[in-house]
Formats: structure tokens, sequence, C-alpha cells
């Protein structure tokens, strides 16, 4: 145990800054008195002295003494709660709550004997008020009046559960990367088009319900681009990449007559796709070139033809009202990256303030290519939600398109950029020492200041849960323990030298609720890794989904009995950061974590590990009737895990799409950015050879695993 100061723990303690926490293994850690105070730091707490810490206790006991009211309450419907307000001692306070709708209640004051307080040179009273408890959901403003002058904050009233009424007692669906699929008539790249047409085959083919993809998040426009949906730009828009130029509206009515334009984009796409079809990897980079210039030429015979697209122009032109200033800053953003770079610190230091006189001036000069931005937005929204409704509503999927939600942006964001404040210097997001992960991990993104989230009156999170639900009925929150909290680690330590930093898990889970309520929206938690026995509890009885991967449900004696698995989960057999099932039953992942140098271990110690875990995988299978005795062939045994998933009462199973076709090759290896071809591997057969969406029905493996899901085989 490190000894760290009692008075820095508990200044720690008051800004949620964890002084120990329990690793993976169940055993109790102390981070470091310099992780702490490099932490506290970037929450705009100095404890580098103890006059520091001196200044930073006292400041922790007054901070709620000094506003009137606090920056946003948060509540769940029906619970029994008081506010406190603080107005000059001796004084009347009155507070009242209006809701959304305009009614406003008076609130009832309940005695408080705590005694005044002397801050800030004066004597400040506090009193308190009993909330009503049957306030409707939603977001209400609380108002407080004293001798005339008044203050106001939110109060956001949040459901007790997410309701699961949409979802049936159990279905099953394909875990896709999208940017991995590829169509004869595509670009080379999987998009929208692509996504409806395999919801479309995979409903009428094996009665699938749902398709799980990566976050299609918006990344950087500029060439070269970031492969990885996991480090995006932004959560509140969509990747323009994943567009189909030709589904456009513009294109399908607007170009009838205009020949030159539809040529050109026949010729551009067709390029693409020869292009992609004879690299090895996904070529994000000429993709987008070739898209970019058609969606261009589309945009610009848009805004040209006048009258005959009067109707479409007032379209886009009420989106990017209802989009307001967010879509602006985005959309400058973009052009700023194309004039300058995506690193934000190479810009002239005036343009790296959103609300400098020469970003307005910068925008004011480049409108059209700002409303070309936008545009993108527009079709981008408007291409997701009808691959949406084509799942759910024309193919017929119980629960339909399951987008992902990352964890985080790249320091060098939109994001960043245009809310700055919202961010912690100095820190970045990772995961502590893991199994699979032993020397932990830093993700290289810097993390939300939960006091200013607070200050915000949550504000990003609700957007950006109210944007992927707009085109989405289903959200998987990716690593959702960072509602709870998040690995901190400080510039120039390594990721095992970090600690926790806890947000308002009441919060932010309820207004992750209240967004899902308003949508008619399912949420699910990919709750892996490292975390407190009661958070998945709290999880489930808020009505939001886990996640179960096979590999990880283990029990006291070895795999857990199907019967024993969660019911409110996602569960799969494997997942992205681990090898399709064919490429981990050959021990692919243990030579790639060795060739990598991300192994504690020895490559042999490593690989008798891994024997042993398959072996009682494979023992627990034969046991309970999932696998003959003679049924030793890889794909007999991957059969047989998918028997065991679909004998498990999980309410969503998911079946690997890289799995059912017999890929090998995994997707990312967690711990490595370009030592792998990580976000770059296209769909492809158990040889590596790339598969068509259209190709997919005649893959004999897929339709025996969906009648293993089925039943019926």
């Amino acid at each position: 145990m490190v000894e760290v100061d009692p008075k820095l723990r508990s200044v720690a303690e008051a800004y949620g800054v964890a002084t120990q926490y329990v690793d993976s293994q169940g055993i109790t850690r102390y981070p470091a008195g310099e992780t702490i105070t490099a932490c506290l730091k970037a929450l705009g707490v100095d404890t580098d002295s103890a006059h520091g810490i001196d200044r930073a206790s006292a400041a922790a006991q007054d901070r709620a003494w000094t506003q009137p009211l606090p920056p946003c309450v948060v509540v769940s419907q029906g619970q029994d709660r008081l506010v406190d307000v603080h107005v000059a001692s001796g004084r009347p306070a009155n507070v009242m709550v209006c809701e959304e709708g305009g009614t406003c209640h008076i609130l009832q004051q309940v005695d408080n004997w705590e005694e005044d307080r002397l801050v800030g040179g004066a004597m400040v009273g506090r009193a308190s008020f009993q909330l009503l408890v049957d306030l409707p959901t939603g977001y209400h403003q609380l108002i407080l009046e004293s001798d005339g002058t008044t203050w106001s904050t939110d109060l956001v009233v949040t459901p007790s559960t997410v309701n699961l009424s949409m979802l049936p007692d159990s279905v099953w669906g394909f875990m896709v990367q999208l940017y991995s699929l590829c169509s004869g008539d595509s670009w080379g790249f999987g998009d929208f088009h692509d996504l409806g047409q395999l919801a479309t085959i995979a409903k009428h083919q094996w009665n699938t319900d749902f398709l799980l993809i990566n976050p299609i998040h918006a990344g950087h426009v500029t060439i070269p681009m970031n492969p990885s949906p996991y480090y995006p730009s932004t959560r509140r828009y969509i990747d323009p990449l994943y567009i189909r130029p030709e589904d456009t509206e513009e294109y399908i009515q607007g170009f009838k007559k205009a020949h030159k334009v539809v040529d050109q984009v026949g010729q551009l796409r067709q390029q693409s796709l020869s292009e992609a079809l004879t690299c090895p990897e996904i070529c994000r980079d000429s993709v987008w070139a070739a898209k970019r210039q058609a969606l261009e030429m589309i945009f610009n015979e848009l805004v040209s033809s006048g009258a005959s697209s009067q109707k479409r122009l007032e379209e886009f032109e009420q989106y990017v009202r209802h989009e307001g200033e967010g879509l602006v800053r985005y959309a400058t953003w973009c052009v700023l990256t194309e004039e300058y770079s995506v690193d934000v610190n190479s810009w002239p230091e005036q343009l790296r303030d959103p609300n400098s006189v020469e970003v307005l001036s910068f925008a004011s000069h480049h409108q059209e290519r700002i409303r070309f931005h936008q545009w993108l937005q527009f079709i981008a929204q408007e291409q997701a939600s009808y691959a949406a409704s084509r799942a759910r509503h024309e193919a017929g999927m119980a629960v339909g398109i399951i987008s992902d939600l990352a964890v985080g942006v790249s320091h060098s964001s939109e994001e960043v950029w245009a809310n700055p404040s919202l961010f912690a210097e100095g820190v970045t997001v990772g995961a502590p020492p893991d199994a699979y992960n032993q020397a932990g991990q830093n993700w290289s993104q810097p993390p939300w200041r939960p006091d200013r989230l607070v200050e915000q009156s949550y504000e990003p999170l609700k957007q950006m849960m109210r944007t992927i639900f707009s085109f989405s009925p289903a959200v998987r929150i990716d690593h959702i323990l960072g509602l709870f909290r998040l690995w901190w680690i400080p510039e120039g330590m390594s990721p095992d030298q970090g600690t926790y930093v806890h947000f308002d898990h009441e919060a932010m889970v309820g207004i992750v609720a209240l967004e899902a309520e308003r949508s008619g929206g399912v949420v699910i938690g990919e709750d892996l890794g490292t975390l407190d026995s009661w958070v998945r509890d709290y999880l489930s009885d808020h009505g939001i989904l886990g996640t179960s991967v096979m590999w990880f449900e283990q029990g006291e004696d070895g795999p857990l009995a199907p019967e024993l698995w969660r019911t409110l989960c996602l569960a799969s057999v494997t997942t992205h950061d681990l090898p399709p099932t064919l490429g981990y039953l050959e021990q692919s992942h243990v030579y790639l974590r060795s060739e990598l140098g991300l192994l504690s271990r020895t490559l042999d110690e490593e690989l008798l590990s891994d024997v042993h875990e398959q072996q009682h995988m494979v023992h627990f299978l034969q046991s309970h009737g999932f696998l003959a005795i003679d049924e030793l062939e890889p794909q007999m045994t991957m059969e047989g895990l998918y028997r065991y998933l679909a004998s498990t009462p999980a309410m969503l199973k998911c079946v690997a799409l890289t799995d059912a076709v017999g890929e090998k090759r995994t997707q990312n290896q967690p711990g490595s950015v370009d030592e792998y071809p990580n976000w770059r591997v296209p769909l492809g057969d158990r040889f590596g050879q790339r598969i068509l969406v259209e190709d997919i029905p005649q893959v004999e493996l897929v339709t025996r695993i969906a009648g293993i899901m089925n039943g019926t085989v």
C-alpha cells in the first residue's frame, strides 16, 4: 500500500478521484500520490503543495455553498428527494418547479437546522425544499427567488427503468462491421444501402431480428482517414463515408436528365470498387476521395438547379435549423480541417477558439463549403434512418439496427474544439491491466470532466443519445462503465499507473434512460472489464441490458451453465476485440499478441494456459450435449459453441458474421494501432477471400449456424 496524505485523500474523494480500487483479480490497489495529484490537476484542483491541498480541502467543503442553486438536479421519477438552496443569511427563499409544458408548482420548504456559513466573506444560509414525487419525466426548470432576485437551474426527472416492451422474449441476429461489407454495386466500402440489403437477406433467409453494427460516428473528412470507428471526431454526427451517392433523393429525382452527372458518378463508383477489390485491406482513403467528388457534383447540381429543387432545398434548410449551432460548428470544423489539417494545435491560434471573431470571419468566407458538409449530414441522417426502417419495417425484424456508441473521441476532434472546457487536460482514458490486456490499455482519448458535464446540465450526453436514437431503435454503449467511472492515465505515465475518476452514475444512466424513453428505444451496455459487483445489478434494475461473451462467462468450475446466464443481456460467442471463433480456436490471438509484445508471460506459458481454457470449454460442450465426443474439428467446436449460445435465456443472441462465413482474421487487436491492420480487414471466408453481400446466402456455413440458432439443426 502506498501512503497518501490523508488530506489529499479527502480532497480526491470529494472530487471523485479514487484513492483505492479493486483490480480484475480481486486485489485492492492504491494509486500513487502523483497519479491522484495529476488527476486532480486535470479537474482544475491544485494539490501540488501542502498549501494547495489545504485550499483545495476548504474549497471542496464550501463548493455547494457558493451557488444559490445546484448547477443541475437529476432525480428518478417517484424519488423522495430534497433540494438545498443557498441565500444570504436570514433572507427568505421561495422555490418552484416549472415543467416543460409550462405548468409550475410551488415547493414546500422543510426544516433545515444546519448553521449558516461564512463563504467568500459573507454569511450564507441553506434552505431545503421537498421535490414533488409525481413530476413527469422530462427536462424542467427549478427556480429560486430571494429578495427580488431570481436564479434557475435544470431539473431532470428520469424514468426509473427503460421500457423493454419492444423486445421479444429471445431473438438472435448478426454482429457486423459495416465498413467491412462490400456489394457488387457499392463503392468498395460498406454503406447504408449494403446495411439495408443485408438486413433484408438476413431476415428473409435466416429469420434474424437484428443487426448490431460498429459505431458510425463522424471521423475526419480529410485524407488520410483514421480507420478506428471507436476514435471519432464527434459522436453527434454520422460518417459521410457510409453514404451511397446514388441513393440520395437529389440524384434519384433530380438527375434523370442530367446524363453528364450520372455518367461521372458511375465512372467514379466503378473505379472505386475496382481499386477496393484489388486491395488486401479496406481502402478508406481512395473510397472517400471518389465518393466526395461524386457528392460534390450532386450538391453543386442541387444548389444550382433553382426552382426545380426548391422543395428539396427547403427540407435541407429545415434540417439545418433543427440542428442549430451544433451543426454549424461541426461543418465549420470540417472546412477548417480541409483548409489547414486535422491537428487543431497547428492552426492559427485565433482559429482554435470556436467563439473567436476569426472563426466567424472564416465561416462567412466559406459558407458554401460549410453548407456542403451540413448537407452531407442531412443525407447521412436520411440514409441511416432509411436503412433502419428497411430492417425493421420492410424486412420485418423485431429489433432492427443496433448502433454502437463509442466511449470517447480523439484529442484532435470536433467535440474537443467546439467544447474544450468539457474535456480534462493532461490525462487520457484507458483501462487497467486485466487477463486479456496484461499491460493495461491507453485509448489516447481525453475524458469528459464530471464537474463540467454537470455545469452544462449533461447537454452533451443528451444530444449524443438523442442523435443516435434518431436513426436506431436500439443502442449499444461501448464501455458503459464510463457512465460510472473512467480509468484516467496522466500524461507520461503507463496505463497501469492510472486511477478511476467517478461520475454521477444516477444522473448519467437516468438521462440515457430518459432519451431511450422519448424515442421508444432500448439500451445495451457493454459491461465487460474491471467493474464493481453491484454495477451489473444497477444496470439491470434500470432496464439496461448487459453484455455476455461466452469465453468470459465463467462459474466456479469452468464455463457457466447456460441456464445461469443473464436474461437481460446481449450474448455472443466472441467480440470484435477477439479473433473470429475459428481463428481463436487456432490460438491466433496468442501468437498475434506475442508478435506485438503484448504478453506479460512467455509465449509457451500463454499457449499452455489457452490450451487448458479450450480443453475446459470442449469438455463442457461435450458434457452438456452441445458437441459429440468425436467432433473435434474447429468448425464442429464452433457449432457446439453456438448450440451453447442458443440454449441460454439471453434476450438478444448475437452471431458474429465473421464466424458465420468462416473468417479467421481479427478485426482489432487491443494495444496496437498500425502494428496490425485494425479495422481494415474486409469480410472474407476461411481463406481470406473477400465475400460480397449478395454472395453471403451461398455460404453453406451461414445457413448451418442460422439453423443452430433457429433450433432446426
